[in-house]
C-alpha cells in the first residue's frame, strides 16, 4: 500500500514537471519578430547615380539618380535601348559587380529578409523588387519609382548602396522564383554614392 501512494506521488511530480517543461517550450517557440519591425531608415547619403552599361549584347543603356525619400529611396532617369513598347524587369541585385558579360557577377535579387521574391508594396518582396519599367515607341524608358523599406548609405542591412541595379529583357511576373522569369540580363550599374 505504501507502494502505490509512492508511485502516485511520483506520477504527479513527473506530471507537474511535463507541464512545466511544456510552458517554458510554448515561451521558446514564440516566432520572432518580423523584419518589417526592425528595418532601418535612416539613409546617411544624399545622392547616388547608376551609369548603367550594356549586358548580354544588347544596345540597353542609360543614367539613373537614386536620392533618400521618407521610407526608402527614390530612382529617376532614363533607359534607352530598350525594346518599344515593351515591359522591362528592373531590380535592385546583391553585388555591385557588372563586370560579366551577361551581369551574372551582380548575383541574385538583393534580399536581406530571406523573402520570396513578389511585388513591391504587395506583400512579402525582395527588398530589391521594383515594378517592371515601360519603354515607349522609341525604345527609352522614363524612370520615376520608389523603393520602399530602403536606404542609401549608412551599411545597415537594407543599404542599397555600393549594389547593382539590373535591367531584364522581358517583364518581371512578379510570382515566378526566384527572379519573375524576366530573362536576360540586358543593362547593369553600380549605386555610386555621389554625395
Amino acid at each position: 500500500m505504501r507502494n502505490h501512494g509512492n508511485i502516485g506521488r511520483v506520477a504527479t511530480l513527473a506530471a507537474a514537471i511535463a507541464l512545466l517543461g511544456g510552458c517554458a517550450t510554448a515561451e521558446q517557440t514564440e516566432p520572432p519578430p518580423s523584419p518589417a519591425a526592425e528595418i532601418p531608415t535612416t539613409s546617411t547619403a544624399k545622392q547616388a547615380v547608376v551609369n548603367l552599361s550594356s549586358a548580354s549584347a544588347s544596345l540597353v543603356s542609360g543614367t539613373l539618380t537614386l536620392v533618400p525619400v521618407a521610407g526608402g529611396v527614390r530612382i529617376s532617369g532614363e533607359i534607352g535601348g530598350l525594346q518599344p513598347g515593351r515591359a522591362h524587369g528592373f531590380h535592385v541585385h546583391e553585388k555591385g559587380d557588372c563586370s560579366a558579360a551577361d551581369a551574372s557577377s551582380a548575383s541574385g535579387h538583393f534580399n536581406p529578409f530571406s523573402q520570396p521574391h513578389g511585388r513591391d508594396g504587395t506583400g512579402a518582396h525582395h527588398a530589391g523588387d521594383i515594378d517592371n519599367i515601360v519603354a515607349n515607341i522609341d525604345g527609352v524608358a522614363r524612370v520615376d519609382v520608389q523603393l520602399a523599406g530602403v536606404t542609401l548609405g549608412g551599411g545597415a542591412v537594407n543599404d542599397i548602396a555600393g549594389r547593382a541595379l539590373i535591367v531584364h529583357a522581358a517583364a518581371d511576373d512578379y510570382t515566378s522564383q526566384p527572379s519573375g522569369n524576366a530573362g536576360a540580363r540586358v543593362a547593369c550599374g553600380v549605386i555610386k554614392v555621389t554625395m
